[in-house]
């Protein structure tokens, strides 16, 4: 009976792997470039502010996203219970996730010896860092060859480059 629980319990984790979405990932890492850029151009401030910022945002669009798929999209096709919140909550949970590496950089920053700009150039640099890893992750997750996946990969790449360039504009 165990064995049989187990088996069960290991293929719903392999389905789980199979249809994961890391579309929270890439757009989490995104909001974290955005908040690093926001507070960077703000002037100096301190570094703790800047990881509790990254992680405070990044945990409130986890929850705003939680929201809209249990009370948009789920709520009219089912009722809530304890197993569809909780598998919200692990779809949506990459876009928090995504907040993570960003704030150990600022928080690690002094060790490195770098200022409060340098951490903030550190933590862009792993936020755009993240969204690219995060858009590779999706495609090989569904399959994509190697030209689609540098293709993500690049626009990606992109798309981060466009969120830094907004620093060196905002800056000067």
């Amino acid at each position: 009976m165990s064995t049989t629980r187990h088996d069960a319990r290991q293929a719903r984790r392999a389905e789980r792997r199979a249809h994961a979405d890391y579309t929270g990932g890439v757009y989490g890492s995104m909001l974290a470039a955005s908040v690093v850029i926001g507070a960077g151009t703000l002037g100096s401030f301190p570094r703790a502010e800047l990881v509790l910022l990254l992680l405070l945002t990044g945990a409130v669009f986890w929850v705003a996203h939680v929201h809209a798929q249990l009370f948009g999209a789920r709520l009219a096709q089912r009722g809530l219970d304890r197993r569809t919140v909780l598998h919200v909550c692990r779809d949506e949970w990459p876009i928090l996730k995504a907040a993570v590496p960003p704030a150990l950089a600022v928080a690690v920053s002094p060790l490195l010896g770098l200022d409060v700009q340098g951490a903030v150039w550190l933590a862009l640099a792993v936020a755009v860092a993240g969204q690219v890893g995060w858009s590779v992750a999706a495609a090989m997750r569904a399959g994509a060859s190697r030209a689609q996946m540098t293709a993500s990969a690049l626009v990606n790449l992109l798309l981060g480059l466009l969120i830094i360039s907004f620093k060196i504009v905002l800056k000067h």
